[in-house]
């Protein structure tokens, strides 16, 4: 059985970033449709529109496809909650403690993120896995 996984925004974006070696590891871990969070689709609209310059059409349809190709969570008031007891345990900050507390409450065992520290066990549940360290 193939372990759960949840992708952090920075892997979304990948997916259409510059760099050809972390697109191909983006799009690869994209494939295997993981666990997403509400956050990580508009976060991703967010740097679409903002640092990409996308139109708002394709920062949408990106948004759009994205969601066609995982599992959304919504992040609700069990996630919000938990955040707050992950962020101050763990020392994260509120954004990354919301996507910590999704994974875990998706019950993954792994995080592909690039933003916090690879290898990092959360609950000694999840793991976080930063693919692109291979590189």
């Amino acid at each position: 059985m193939t372990a759960k996984c949840f992708a952090d925004t920075n892997i979304i974006l990948y997916t259409i970033g510059q760099d050809a070696h972390k697109r191909v590891i983006a799009r690869d871990i994209l494939s295997t449709r993981p666990i997403i969070s509400t956050q990580v689709v508009n976060e991703a609209v967010s740097v679409c529109l903002k640092k990409i310059g996308f139109e708002r059409e394709q920062a949408y349809a990106f948004a759009d496809s994205v969601m066609r190709h995982t599992e959304v969570v919504s992040v609700d008031e069990d996630i919000v909650r938990k955040s707050a007891d992950i962020a101050i345990r763990y020392q994260l900050s509120n954004w990354d403690a919301l996507i910590v507390s999704a994974a875990l409450l998706s019950e993954c065992e792994i995080l592909y993120s690039e933003d916090m520290q690879d290898k990092q066990v959360f609950e000694d549940k999840l793991t976080v896995i930063n693919p692109f360290l291979s590189i």
